[in-house]
C-alpha cells in the first residue's frame, strides 16, 4: 500500500475553497433567538403562526419567572421570534411553585400560554395567533 503526500501549498490552496463551501451551507438555516433565565435546566421552544399556518416574524414572548425563598426574586424575559416564527427560552425552573405563564403577542393580538416545566421539562409549544 502506497501513501502519497500532499504538498502543504496544495492543501493551503484548497482550504479556502472548503471553508467557503461550509459557510454557504451554514447560512441557509435561521438562528433561533434564545434567552436564558438561569434559574433551572428546563426549556421551551415556541413556534408562532397565524390562522393560515404562516410563521409570524418578530412576535414577542414574555414570561416572568418567580424563584427563591417565598418566590421573592423574579426575572422578566422577552424574546422575539425569527422569520420561521421560532423562539426559545432556556434556564426555566425545574419545579416552579405555579405554572409559568407565557404571553405571546404580535401587534394587537395576544395569547397567554400556561406551561408547567415540572411535568415536561423540554416543551415544544405551538401557538396560533388569530384575530377574533
Amino acid at each position: 500500500m502506497r501513501v502519497t503526500r500532499v504538498p502543504w501549498f496544495r492543501l493551503a490552496l484548497l482550504l479556502p475553497v472548503f471553508a467557503l463551501h461550509g459557510w454557504s451551507l451554514s447560512g441557509n438555516q435561521q438562528e433561533i433567538p434564545s434567552l436564558n433565565g438561569d434559574v433551572g435546566t428546563c426549556r421551551a421552544l415556541f413556534v408562532v403562526h397565524d390562522a393560515s399556518k404562516k410563521p409570524i416574524y418578530n412576535a414577542k414572548i414574555d414570561v416572568t419567572i418567580h424563584y427563591g425563598f417565598m418566590n421573592v426574586r423574579r426575572t422578566q424575559l422577552e424574546v422575539p421570534t425569527n422569520a420561521d416564527g421560532k423562539a426559545r427560552v432556556t434556564g426555566l425552573p425545574n419545579f416552579p411553585k405555579k405554572p409559568l405563564e407565557f404571553v405571546v403577542r404580535s401587534g394587537t393580538v395576544s395569547k397567554t400560554i400556561t406551561d408547567d416545566p415540572s411535568s415536561h421539562c423540554d416543551a415544544e409549544l405551538d401557538v396560533t395567533l388569530a384575530v377574533r
